[in-house]
């Protein structure tokens, strides 16, 4: 794919993306030898995990919406645990009033349950 951003939670590739969390980890613990580092830097591996961002995560709430017919995303489904986590977030932001009127008016347009 171009990339060394394996997530953890992607079934087809569990198992490499549990080897480029090890290698994260050991990077950060000072862990690695030059030449593993050297091979690892000469793909162009990244040496932290990307964040998604809000947006991210909502384009992933459309699709599952799309496949699903519902924005109600369990945390405990295989593959979709954070996405899950993510969307009882924002029912907790919304709550506390601590989500913008942006985001709300975004989550209300694809029918969000709150």
């Amino acid at each position: 794919n171009g990339h060394s951003n394996v997530s953890t939670l992607d079934t087809h590739n569990t198992s490499l993306g549990n080897w480029v969390r090890d290698q994260r980890a050991s990077y950060k613990k000072n862990a690695l030898n030059s030449n593993q580092m050297q091979q690892l830097n000469s793909i162009g591996f990244k040496w932290d995990a990307p964040v998604p961002s809000w947006n991210d995560h909502f384009d992933q709430l459309c699709a599952f919406k799309a496949q699903n017919g519902h924005c109600n995303v369990s945390r405990y489904d295989a593959g979709k645990t954070s996405l899950g986590r993510w969307v009882n977030q924002q029912r907790a932001s919304y709550k506390g009033n601590a989500l913008s009127s942006d985001h709300i008016q975004q989550l209300n347009s694809i029918d969000f349950t709150w």
